[in-house]
């Protein structure tokens, strides 16, 4: 218990990332940075500074409100440092593609049509017209959220059989073993770095299912609401009213995760932490010093000369990929 009260008194600080191809992005305060190894075997550094909406809007800085601007400005910078990363690791591929931009944004259209129809429609389907709770608020949302809950592990376990998802899955682990070292405060070395879990309870994998837990209860509440104005409810009526507020489950999952960095403490919070860590044993794996040295190059390079003043500091990172 007096490790969990020590880790809560450090100092917070917003570092995060995501394994991109071949590489790492890391995001820390005011910029972020990719790093990816071509097929050559030499780093290629992508750096940008960032401020968050967050920061100078009032509206956006509210709690919830600055959940889903995180969401959107994560998903905005990640589709970018993907493609960037596809450019440098796979250069022959991208010089086919580089003119077939209509191309992408239907295959983009295709992916988020898909997940739409695996982790919101199927699951309603099943709930609807094979179990028949559609009349019914809570048990309904709770069965449905355990199908896509199912079928995301699913979906995990089957991409990570992929052998390029296996290796993105490995960066992924770099990052986490580098973001946990540059919380350590001890020095950020490849050495230093491998000595860490590859698992973060910070981590967007984590994230992604208090937003599955999340969306239980909001989308209960708002069938509750749906029910008592039309007296009915039946799958259309709950897709129309359930996409929208998409964003609005997100931003409650972010303040339960600022919660969780505060109160990390907590029984309650270490075992909703818990089904995290077990779905990081699919989306993580151990890298090589190859990997860590290059999601340390991207720290490094995101951070700056800023660097030197936090070295020998211990910090919790805010946020993780």
């Amino acid at each position: 218990m007096r490790n969990w009260i020590i880790l809560i008194m450090k100092p917070a600080i917003l570092v995060g990332g995501q394994a991109v191809i071949e590489g790492v992005m890391m995001r820390v305060p005011g910029a972020y940075a990719t790093a990816v190894r071509d097929p050559k075997g030499n780093v290629h550094i992508d750096r940008h500074k960032f401020t968050s909406v967050t920061e100078h809007s009032a509206f956006w800085k509210k709690p919830v409100f600055r959940g889903m601007a995180a969401l959107f400005e994560a998903m905005k910078m990640g589709m970018a440092t993907l493609q960037w990363s596809a450019d440098i690791a796979i250069p022959d591929e991208s010089e086919k593609n580089k003119n077939n931009r209509v191309s992408d944004f239907f295959s983009t259209i295709l992916a988020v049509g898909l997940a739409i129809l695996l982790f919101v429609i199927l699951p309603y389907w099943i709930t609807t017209e094979l179990l028949h709770l559609e009349k019914n608020a809570l048990p309904f949302n709770a069965v449905a959220g355990v199908i896509r809950i199912v079928f995301f592990v699913l979906y995990l376990l089957l991409i990570s059989l992929m052998k390029d998802v296996k290796r993105l899955f490995s960066y992924h682990g770099a990052e986490h073993r580098v973001v946990y070292n540059f919380e350590s405060g001890r020095d950020i070395s490849i050495s230093d770095a491998q000595s860490f879990p590859t698992q973060h309870p910070r981590c967007g994998t984590s994230f992604m299912f208090i937003v599955l837990l999340s969306a239980i209860i909001v989308f209960a509440l708002i069938d509750t609401l749906i029910l008592a104005v039309f007296e009915t409810i039946n799958l259309p009526m709950r897709l129309l009213f359930h996409l929208p507020l998409i964003p609005l489950v997100a931003g409650v999952s972010y303040e339960l995760i600022k919660l969780s960095v505060r109160h990390g403490d907590k029984a309650i919070v270490r075992l909703l932490q818990t089904p995290g860590l077990w779905l990081q044993l699919i989306t993580t794996r151990p890298p090589d010093d190859a990997m860590v040295e290059v999601a340390i190059t991207a720290l490094e390079s995101a951070f700056g000369d800023e660097l030197n003043d936090l070295k020998g500091k211990e910090f919790i990172a805010e946020a993780i990929g």
